[in-house]
């Protein structure tokens, strides 16, 4: 059974950071396997942040580009999303997701961010 859970989230400032972090179990995690962090906000459709295949590349929303980074370690089957210079805009759930060739998608719970004075 594959499981995908995020922690990390919380509530901060704005200009605040936070790390997020999924851990994958149940499914390999080093070829063709692309993992992201999606988020939605009440009202809003979700929405992809970053990506990273498991060559490295990756891939951001324009709004969250230059401020948000994504990284995995294949060893471990963790993704991580360290987000800094947190804006009120970036309140919403962040979900980790996993999409392998072979396995399927598979998402997580989600983990609430919530940027706030």
């Amino acid at each position: 059974q594959v499981q995908l859970v995020e922690s990390g989230g919380g509530l901060v400032q704005p200009g605040g950071s936070l790390r997020l972090s999924c851990a994958a179990s149940g499914i390999g995690f080093s070829m063709y396997v692309t993992a992201g962090w999606y988020r939605q906000a009440p009202g809003e459709q979700r929405e992809l942040v970053a990506s990273i295949t498991s060559g490295g590349s990756t891939k951001y929303a324009e709004a969250v580009k230059g401020r948000f980074t994504i990284s995995r370690d294949n060893a471990k089957r963790m993704v991580y999303l360290e987000m800094n210079s947190l804006k009120l805009e970036d309140t919403a759930v962040y979900s980790c997701n996993v999409d392998s060739m072979s396995r399927g998608n598979f998402w997580g719970q989600g983990t609430q961010v919530t940027v706030s004075s």
